[in-house]
C-alpha cells in the first residue's frame, strides 16, 4: 500500500462488503426493485461482479493498477472482527492443502461504510499489522484492511475516490466513472431476470422477519410464564429470576407488582 504505482501482475484478492446500521433481515421496509440504488447491498453485487466495474472500482480505491482479481461481496454486522474472518477464509482459498505458505499472494479486506464506524473525519480507514512498540516495523504479511467512510469530513482521499464515495452516499453521478456506475444501475433495473431474483430474495427476507417476530413472542411468553412461576414460589430474588428467566430486572417487577 506504501508504493502507489505497484502493479499487481499476481492474483490479487479482494473481499468487499457494503457496511450498514441495519441489515435487511432485521429491517420489514425493504425497498422495491426500482428503487435499488448502487450502494444498496443486491445493486453492488450485481454491478461489482463485472470486471468492467469492479477493477477501475477497486482501482480507485486503492490506487494502484489491477490486472486479476477475485471478489467477493459480502453483508456484515460486526466489521472488525468479520475482517479478521475473511482474511483467514481468503488465505484458506489461495492456498492449497500441503502448499507452501510462501505462495500466499497479497490480500485486502475492504469496507465500504455510510457512517463512520470510528468517528474520525476520516474518509479511509487503512489497517496493517505494525509492531506495538516501533509503529515503523511492518509484520509483513501483505495483509490490508481498508474500511471506507462515505460521511467523511477531512481532504484525506483523492478527487476521484471523494466523487465515488459521495456517490455511494446517494448523491449524483459527477464524473465518468460514477456515471458508468449509474448507467449499470439503470441495466440492472431494466432486466427482467434480476428483478425476479429480487421479488424472491425480497420474499425470503420478510419471511424471515415474521419468523423473527414470531420466535420472538414465543419467546418472551415462555420468559413470562417463568418469571411468573418463580414469583409464585417466592425463593428466589428479583435479580435471580431476572438471570434465570432472561427478563430484565423492571420486567420482572413489573410482573411481580401485577400478581
Amino acid at each position: 500500500m506504501n508504493n502507489k504505482n505497484e502493479n499487481l501482475n499476481e492474483k490479487t484478492n479482494a473481499k468487499m462488503s457494503l457496511g450498514k446500521r441495519q441489515d435487511m433481515d432485521m429491517n420489514p421496509n425493504i425497498k422495491s426493485f426500482t428503487e435499488l440504488e448502487f450502494k444498496d447491498n443486491f445493486m453492488f453485487g450485481v454491478i461489482m461482479r463485472n470486471p468492467r466495474y469492479c477493477k477501475p472500482f477497486l482501482e480507485t480505491i486503492l490506487g494502484i493498477s489491477i490486472y486479476n482479481i477475485e471478489m467477493q461481496v459480502g453483508i456484515n454486522k460486526n466489521l472488525p472482527k468479520r475482517s479478521r474472518y475473511y482474511q483467514g477464509m481468503i488465505d484458506l482459498n489461495i492456498l492449497e492443502k500441503g502448499e507452501d505458505y510462501k505462495n500466499l499472494k497479497r490480500s485486502y479486506v475492504i469496507f465500504i461504510c455510510t457512517f463512520d464506524l470510528f468517528g474520525r473525519g476520516r474518509h479511509i480507514y487503512t489497517f496493517e499489522n505494525r509492531c506495538l512498540q516501533d509503529y515503523e516495523i511492518g509484520l509483513g504479511d501483505e495483509t490490508t484492511k481498508i474500511v471506507l467512510n462515505t460521511k467523511g469530513t477531512m481532504d484525506d482521499v483523492s478527487p476521484e475516490m471523494k466523487r465515488l464515495l459521495d456517490y455511494i452516499d446517494g448523491q449524483e453521478a459527477s464524473d465518468e466513472f460514477t456515471r458508468e456506475l449509474e448507467t449499470a444501475v439503470n441495466t440492472v433495473k431494466g432486466n427482467e431476470k434480476w428483478g425476479l431474483d429480487y421479488m424472491t430474495l425480497e420474499m425470503h427476507y420478510r419471511e424471515l422477519f415474521e419468523q423473527g417476530i414470531e420466535q420472538g413472542i414465543e419467546q418472551g411468553i415462555k420468559q413470562m410464564q417463568t418469571a411468573l412461576r418463580m414469583l409464585k414460589e417466592g425463593k428466589l430474588s428479583v435479580e435471580e429470576i431476572s438471570l434465570y428467566s432472561g427478563l430484565t430486572v423492571e420486567q420482572v417487577l413489573k410482573l411481580k407488582n401485577e400478581l
